[in-house]
């Protein structure tokens, strides 16, 4: 029978040193209406902002449709896992799809019916993952819809009148983004794991919301304390960086997220309107991100001084223009902690564990409305947030005269 399957030569070399072979591609779905999430989502909840529990709960249990049915045709192969198991939404039109799929692999290639356990992590990451010491166990993944709330929106509109940290923005944000990794962790917790290995963060539009959601792979390491079964170790590392880091001593903690809502004030909006006219740096918009990126700093500060961690390691940074001159500064790292009896299987990784495969098929069509990971503002994001002050700072000041007028 010919083996059909999504893993590259280097994950299948891989996956051979750690007495694995190849097998078929497995895939499971789920599609629902997205009627039913905007008729819910335009509901009282969004009225107050925060999250939309309803819309976590449908987006979840299909997320975990879409798993069990990729789950349920691995074992119809007889795999003994699943590799590289990706959990996506994809919109048609008026519906979203909810689409699981993976890498079925065996066992020195034998049918079992004894089906071990499935990982977020490629054939590479995986053995980087198993030289590192951790056992995969189950993908897993937390997410939450959330809304600024249309009463959080008009608090949000008379704050942004002073320069400064948006707070009611600032904790809606921090509170919707740590519950996502509450959730991963507790997943993780249930099926006996002291670990979360190989997190991938994503922020998806949702219509009138958004969800975040964290995907990964709850693991097992024996030389870790028994506390981390109540409190699973986090990490957003690459599982290559975490054998660099575990080959020094190091090991990963926690994921330690930062967030801050700034507005740049309607005075400073107006200043800065009036400065793009001219050539040169705009202080109020430099400032502003200066401000808000050293406030998400502390944050991240603060969940690491909170676990014990000796160093917050691989920071990302990304700003988000929430319109009419506020903007969100979300950073994101692992903390880590020396645990000298911890190390690496091996001194070295092959190569094969860390040649990137290259792209052969380049698709440029726009032929379907997808997701996308993260993405930092650029240059457009950039003038968008520019735009937005001057729409909001011409609509003040036409405000303002109407009230002289009165």
């Amino acid at each position: 029978m010919v083996v059909i399957t999504g893993l590259s030569g280097n994950e299948i070399f891989c996956l051979r040193k750690d007495g694995l072979s190849a097998g078929n591609l497995v895939i499971g779905n789920s599609v629902i209406s997205l009627g039913l999430i905007n008729s819910i989502g335009s509901g009282l909840k969004t009225l107050v902002g925060g999250e939309v529990h309803q819309i976590t709960n449908i987006i979840h249990e299909g997320r975990h449709r879409a798993y069990a049915r990729m789950l349920e045709e691995a074992k119809h192969h007889g795999g003994v896992g699943i590799t590289g198991v990706s959990n996506e939404l994809i919109f048609h039109g008026t519906n979203v799809e909810f689409l699981a799929i993976g890498s079925c692999v065996h066992r020195e290639g034998e049918k079992t019916k004894h089906f071990e356990f499935s990982t977020s992590a490629d054939g590479q990451a995986l053995y980087c993952q198993v030289e590192c010491g951790f056992t995969p166990k189950q993908f897993v993944f937390g997410n939450v819809a959330y809304s600024i709330g249309v009463g959080g929106g008009l608090l949000g509109s008379l704050k942004s009148l002073a320069r400064g940290e948006i707070k009611e923005f600032s904790r809606i944000f921090n509170e919707t983004r740590h519950l996502a990794l509450q959730r991963i962790k507790s997943e993780a917790r249930e099926v006996g794991a002291n670990a979360v290995v190989g997190i991938k963060t994503s922020i998806l539009p949702l219509g009138s919301m958004q969800e975040m959601v964290m995907i990964g792979t709850a693991s097992h390491h024996p030389l870790l304390p028994e506390v981390y079964l109540q409190n699973p170790i986090a990490s957003d590392l690459t599982n290559e960086e975490m054998w660099n880091l575990i080959n020094q001593g190091y090991m990963p903690v926690q994921l330690v997220l930062g967030v801050s809502v700034y507005s740049l004030g309607l005075l400073g909006g107006i200043s800065s309107f009036f400065k793009s006219f001219v050539r040169g740096e705009i202080r109020e918009l430099t400032t502003l991100i200066y401000e808000a990126r050293e406030e998400a700093l502390k944050h991240i500060a603060e969940d690491a001084r909170r676990c014990g961690a000796d160093q917050v390691v691989g920071i990302k940074t990304y700003v988000y223009n929430l319109g009419g001159g506020i903007i969100e500064f979300l950073a994101i790292g692992t903390a880590v902690k020396q645990m000298p009896d911890v190390r690496t299987e091996s001194e070295n990784l092959i190569p094969q564990a860390i040649i990137r495969d290259q792209d052969t098929f380049i698709n440029t069509a726009d032929t379907t409305s997808a997701v996308s990971l993260n993405q930092p503002t650029n240059s457009s994001s950039i003038l968008g947030i520019i735009a937005g002050l001057v729409i909001f700072s011409f609509w003040m000041i036409f405000f303002l005269l109407r009230f002289v007028h009165r």
